[in-house]
């Protein structure tokens, strides 16, 4: 489908499904390389990183444990720049390599506050891995070790990426049509 409608907005494609596996693999790739012999744990935010790191695990070859961390910060089509920690981290961090995982960095208000509240756990190294980001819009200084895929400053649906919680269940992203 070139064009979908998600409630009362038009989508139209922008990134198929090959090309999201052919990055998943490549950013995978580099994650092997770069934590043989470490053990990683990858800690996916939820609810939009889900598909990604589902993919990704399935390309890492290291041995590593998934946790799920829940924050959110969009209402909409925008983000609200007010970042609320919904479900927290149960296990220990201490000495472990962290990978968070992300669908998104857009202003990157949510990443910051991530990686600061995992570096009061005293973990080896925390990384950011993401499956798409938007470097016109990042607002902080940080550092993107694995990125994905780079897109303009448009709003994107499917692949686990949502507006107002739907269009997260098509394999492709999305890209809003303005009317």
């Amino acid at each position: 489908m070139d064009i979908i409608q998600v409630k009362d907005k038009k989508f139209r494609i922008s990134i198929s499904e090959e090309q999201i596996l052919a990055a998943v693999k490549r950013v995978a790739s580099e994650i092997n390389r770069d934590y043989e012999g470490k053990n990683p744990l990858l800690l996916g935010v939820l609810n939009g990183s889900f598909m990604f790191a589902s993919d990704l695990m399935k390309e890492i070859t290291v041995p590593c444990n998934i946790s799920f961390v829940k924050m959110a910060s969009y209402e909409g089509t925008t983000t609200t720049g007010k970042i609320r920690e919904i479900i927290g981290i149960n296990e220990s961090l201490e000495g472990r390599h962290v990978i968070i995982v992300e669908d998104i960095v857009d202003t990157g208000y949510t990443m910051k506050r991530a990686v600061e509240t995992l570096g009061t756990r005293n973990p080896a190294s925390v990384q950011i891995c993401t499956l798409l980001s938007k470097p016109a819009n990042l607002k902080v200084d940080l550092d993107l070790k694995y990125v994905a895929l780079d897109i303009p400053n448009d709003f994107m649906v499917g692949y686990g990426l949502d507006y107002d919680g739907f269009g997260r269940n098509y394999r492709d992203i999305y890209q809003i049509v303005e009317e």
